[in-house]
């Protein structure tokens, strides 16, 4: 039951950082697209670069949840998730305290100890490949 667990958990938060992903680098699901993000990113302060930033933070979203969902190298899945969030909370949530409901980071530490917590873990039984 441990690995449908840990199979779960990694499907439901992986799948939904390679959804982030998508709305970031392609505009998928009502996302913004790497041009309107970029942009975005230029009006909160991060005025060189907002294009770069845009792809990489889709990148790392979108390979980090396909890695992460996956159980393939999980842990450089997390590594990029928790890069991810950790940006976010510099960059836009820190200020606002810890309370989601103020806009603070707390869904962005709740994701960060999780996927920290099945990378040390490990992704379980069911993998795309097999794990000896």
């Amino acid at each position: 039951m441990i690995s449908l667990g840990l199979l779960i958990i990694r499907l439901a938060v992986g799948m939904t950082f390679v959804g982030h992903g998508c709305q970031k680098l392609f505009g998928w699901f009502g996302g913004p697209g790497v041009v309107k993000f970029g942009e975005y990113l230029g009006s909160i302060g991060i005025r060189t670069g907002g294009k770069t930033w845009a792809i990489l933070a889709g990148l790392f979203e979108l390979a980090g949840g396909l890695l992460f969902s996956a159980g393939l190298f999980t842990w450089l899945g997390a590594i990029l998730i928790i890069i991810v969030m950790i940006d976010a909370i510099f960059t836009v949530h820190g200020k606002n305290g810890f309370w989601l409901t103020e806009g603070g980071y707390e869904y962005n530490f709740i994701l960060i100890a999780v996927v920290l917590g099945v990378a040390l873990i490990g992704p379980g039984d069911y993998v795309l490949m097999y794990k000896p």
